[in-house]
């Protein structure tokens, strides 16, 4: 069971002359009050007397007082806190014999619950920071953060990189009808050797034919200048023809093979082989930019795990308030940022938070409320009274949503005895 303000007692603090309340035990007890009328000290005192001295007031005793501050505040598990005499000395009665002090008080009072503005106004970081703490997964967020930072940084790296690539690659010239490799000079020099060497072998069987033809023809000479070899010589000739005859038919059977293309391709190889290796960088760019597409696309994915991760880790984790979460390392409430919520939705989540902080503490501390109108001070007491919380709040107004109004240090009437408020009529 959650601890509450069961009555508070108040003399010569700051503004406040005398005041004894007993607060709505769960809900709203709003004291009102025209300004500078002493509101804002009743929450100063109660915080002075359960949160000790950080709280104590600078200039604690009321102008013109004739005896001490003196605090007296009850709560509902019996304890009894009291602040009296000249150094505001800590008395704690405690009805089940504990120790008592003001770290028996720190066991059970919430910190936040005494000073919500020291929440309200840490940054959004430091908020979300709060709410991780309490609901146990800040680690694993935070791990989780910095994996969804470093895969965010990498994979737009890689996505520049990769529009790079391909765009450079659409810059890249192709030509058409070039070999897929660059061309060797050493390759066609050996073979237009080749084929000078077929087209030398050709001429040589040329020039057989041709001294065979002049020996027959000396030989038929000598046939016509000696008859008395004629047989001998004719013989002779005979052979001769049928040589000439089959050398003369070999040689019309060769063909000479022209390099008249192999010299063109020496002339030009350096310009082929500059198209080919454009080809072959403008091929690898092309690569290069789907690897690295490939390579955004795996980081996405990665990115996405993550992140399904985190919402995971929040949406199981037991937090203050539905609607709750932490993104991009900041407190959020139903996607809004700290910073888009209205002024009730802040005080709702803080209110929230402390009571995640310490389960103990039932009650909370608000100062300024009238910045909600009556209709959203009805439906703040309505959460409050569900939630089973105590807010004591104060609001610059003197209306009928006041349960106490206070006017020069002291109740403009005489304290009510607790009143249970119907906030359906505001």
């Amino acid at each position: 069971m959650s601890i509450k303000i069961t009555s508070f007692e108040i003399e010569n603090v700051k503004r406040i002359k005398m005041l004894q309340y007993t607060p709505t035990e769960n809900g709203l007890t709003v004291i009102g009050g025209k300004n500078n009328q002493g509101k804002t000290t009743v929450l100063d005192s109660i915080a002075w007397a359960l949160g000790g001295d950080r709280f104590r007031p600078t200039n604690a005793a009321r102008d013109g007082a004739l005896t001490d501050p003196y605090l007296k505040v009850t709560l509902s598990n019996g304890i009894v806190v009291e602040r009296k005499g000249k150094n505001s000395s800590l008395k704690v009665t405690d009805p089940s014999g504990r120790l008592a002090g003001q770290n028996l008080l720190n066991s059970f009072v919430e910190q936040f619950a005494l000073d919500v503005p020291k929440f309200l106004n840490s940054n959004s970081k430091e908020k979300a920071s709060i709410l991780l703490r309490i609901i146990g997964v800040g680690d694993k967020l935070f791990t989780l953060e910095r994996d969804e930072a470093e895969t965010y940084a990498r994979r737009h790296a890689v996505g520049q990189i990769a529009d790079q690539k391909k765009k450079f690659a659409k810059e890249m010239p192709l030509f058409q009808d070039v070999p897929d490799e660059p061309v060797s000079a050493s390759q066609l020099i050996a073979e237009q050797q080749e084929i000078l060497a077929r087209n030398g072998e050709n001429q040589r069987k040329r020039d057989r034919a041709y001294e065979l033809e002049i020996r027959r023809n000396e030989l038929a000479e000598r046939i016509n200048r000696t008859r008395g070899q004629l047989d001998k010589m004719t013989a002779e000739l005979a052979d001769l023809e049928k040589e000439v005859e089959t050398a003369y038919k070999t040689a019309e059977e060769l063909h000479d093979e022209s390099t008249a293309e192999l010299e063109e391709n020496l002339r030009s190889i350096e310009e082929i082989n500059r198209k080919v290796r454009a080809n072959l960088d403008r091929e690898k760019a092309e690569a290069d930019a789907e690897e690295y597409a490939r390579m955004y696309d795996d980081l996405t994915e990665k990115l996405s795990s993550i992140r399904q991760q985190k919402k995971d880790l929040l949406e199981g984790a037991d937090l203050p308030l539905p609607g709750l979460s932490v993104e991009n390392g900041e407190l959020t409430y139903n996607g809004k940022n700290w910073d888009c919520l209205s002024s009730s939705q802040q005080l709702k989540i803080a209110t929230a938070i402390v009571r995640k902080l310490n389960p103990e503490c039932g009650f909370v501390l608000l100062d300024k409320l009238e910045q909600m109108d009556n209709d959203t001070l009805s439906e703040f007491a309505a959460w409050l009274e569900n939630e089973n919380l105590q807010a004591i709040a104060t609001r610059v107004s003197t209306g009928d949503e006041c349960s106490v109004i206070i006017e020069d240090g002291k109740p403009a009437v005489t304290a009510r005895p607790e009143i249970k408020k119907d906030w359906s009529e505001f």
